[in-house]
């Protein structure tokens, strides 16, 4: 180390970049080929059954989601239905939009295992002012 070193250890920064996880995943695309909606920030789906998931330990609780297969890749992925009593305003063949619940680093959230989205949208109606009694489910 001293003068004139600039050029060497600029090289074996380099060199030795690829060593480094999270710019090896950025660089390869890895996490853009594992996501299930291709980076984007929704996507929509159709419903193809409802389903109850149970929370992990300590809870006992019985989580309302349903399987929804993508529209743009033809991936199923599991999203959670959020709001009491919301299940029932979500129904087969029905056309949803989901979001990403915000887990940390892309992973799931709270007790739900294997679970990374959430239905915000249920034929072009959003979720929330449907079970609120603000608007009715439209027909399709």
């Amino acid at each position: 180390m001293g003068l004139m070193n600039a050029r060497k250890l600029k090289n074996n920064r380099e060199k030795n970049r690829m060593n480094n996880k999270v710019y090896r995943k950025k660089k390869l695309g890895i996490t853009l080929k594992f996501d299930s909606i291709g980076g984007s920030a929704q996507a929509k789906g159709i419903v193809i059954k409802k389903i109850q998931k149970e929370a992990k330990q300590p809870n006992s609780a019985m989580r309302k989601c349903c399987r929804v297969q993508l529209i743009k890749n033809g991936r199923e992925v599991t999203a959670f239905i959020p709001g009491n009593l919301a299940q029932k305003f979500v129904d087969e063949h029905d056309e949803v939009i989901i979001e990403r619940i915000g887990g940390q680093q892309g992973k799931t959230k709270g007790d739900l295992s294997g679970v990374r989205f959430q239905v915000i949208k249920v034929n072009d109606q959003p979720l929330r002012r449907l079970w609120k009694g603000i608007i009715e489910k439209g027909r399709r």
